[in-house]
């Protein structure tokens, strides 16, 4: 209960001790016990200029860093085949491939390029998918995402997410008792990142609207805490009513119309829903016990939230028609930051076991079932963020003195962490697919 009750404030003291401004690297520490072989060759360049990105080489890190297979390093490949008259499957099959990937770039115009890629099952000794995208030249990462979410699609059936990007808040000291803190985004890998906001107060809870074009967060800028809506596209920032006392935890309804949030207008915490349009403001819960850190499930028609009225942290379900409120925790004695698929049916949230001392690890529970699985053992876990084809979560935990990200696949299979090149990252938000 005392932890529950100072999770902003234990937040804020985290937040002032990180000092970190360096991008993301992607390290797998765990994959399936048996990864899909796959030779991603060495595309060819046919447009007459060096590009300004390898596609291959990041088309075989996605597929690498995602833990579901296992590439071929180019140092071992036998050779560099561009077209399906050049592939000798025996060979492929000797190197115990059971895929391999080719390509070619050709130009398209001055400034666009035309990458036609072709995936081969070496047993069979078929095409199994042959397709092309069109990118400026500039864009070419952007290229080589979509088609490593194709090849992933393509063999384990999951939509691929190497085309997305998250945020992630970073602090750092820059004198006695001062700190910068800025709200990054980055690739999903961590490449690519940039500042969207810098401040010299703590900025928490950032959160993507569904269709990826804005992002609402808590900044301390005014010195107390307030809610802004960014939109990426133009930088432009707007600062959501603010009223005394708390200002937190914002969350985007599914068709981008309203925020759930969390204030004590009234004196205690409770959760209320924005209209953006009409700023019309409605009271959802009403309870003496703290009431936060509200989520929509994907149809809009309920949230879920956490609350200790039942006298420990735990979360709940409420229809917004009815007002029907169920209680979807039971095991520990600590649920909270609860995420939902995108289908609805699995919950992500931050547990700790009855009996488990002060640990808090991720955990997910299949809402079909009431089966929970813990998925780490950490026991310094927060803020896990799901991505948007429910096959990973991520999540802010501390390492040695310094935090970093990491992120688990949903059956726990897959682990693999995000540190920076100094200093800690906390806050992470996976964006949804972007359009």
């Amino acid at each position: 209960m005392v932890k529950f009750r100072r999770v902003t404030v234990l937040l804020l003291m985290v937040l002032a001790s990180v000092a970190a401004r360096a991008e993301l690297v992607v390290e797998v520490t765990q994959g399936v016990e048996a990864p899909t072989t796959i030779a991603v060759v060495p595309f060819s360049n046919e447009t007459g200029r060096a590009l300004p990105e390898d596609v291959a080489a990041i088309v075989q890190q996605d597929l690498q860093r995602s833990g579901f297979f296992q590439p071929m390093q180019r140092e071992n490949m036998l050779g560099f085949p561009v077209q399906r008259s050049e592939l000798y499957f025996r060979d492929w099959r000797i190197a115990k491939m059971d895929y391999v990937v080719i390509g070619r770039a050709v130009p398209v115009g001055a400034d666009e390029v035309s990458v036609r890629f072709e995936l081969y099952d070496v047993l069979r000794e078929q095409s199994i998918l042959s397709e092309q995208v069109t990118t400026g030249r500039e864009n070419l990462r952007d290229g080589a995402h979509f088609i490593a979410d194709r090849l992933f699609e393509r063999l384990t059936g999951l939509k691929g997410a190497f085309s997305t990007r998250i945020v992630y808040v970073t602090a750092e000291q820059v004198s006695a008792g001062k700190q910068r803190f800025r709200l990054q985004l980055a690739d999903w890998d961590g490449a690519r990142a940039r500042t969207i906001l810098e401040s010299s107060e703590p900025i928490l809870s950032p959160v993507w609207s569904m269709d990826g074009s804005k992002l609402a967060y808590v900044s301390f800028e005014t010195g107390k805490p307030a809610i802004y809506v960014q939109y990426l596209a133009t930088g432009r920032r707007e600062r959501i009513q603010s009223f005394p006392g708390l200002n937190g935890a914002p969350a985007w309804s599914p068709d981008g119309s309203r925020l759930a949030l969390v204030l004590s207008r009234d004196g205690n915490p409770e959760v209320y829903v924005l209209d953006l349009q009409s700023r019309q403001l409605q009271r959802i819960t009403r309870h003496y016990g703290i009431d936060t850190e509200p989520s929509w499930s994907p149809d809009g028609q309920s949230l879920i939230f956490t609350s200790d009225r039942g006298g420990q942290p735990q979360i709940y379900r409420l229809d917004l028609a009815s007002r029907n409120l169920e209680r979807l925790t039971f095991e520990g004695n600590y649920n909270a930051r609860g995420r939902l698929t995108q289908d609805g049916r699995f919950l992500a949230m931050v547990h700790r076991s009855s009996g488990g001392g002060n640990g808090f690890d991720i955990a997910v529970q299949d809402l079909k079932t009431g089966r929970l699985d813990i998925l780490t053992r950490s026991g310094m876990v927060e803020s896990p963020s799901i991505a948007p084809n429910g096959s990973v979560v991520i999540y802010a935990t501390q390492e040695g003195t310094r935090g970093v990200l990491s992120a688990v696949s949903l059956d726990g299979r897959v682990q693999f962490r995000m540190p920076a090149a100094s200093g800690d990252v906390r806050e992470p938000a996976w964006s949804p697919y972007l359009r």
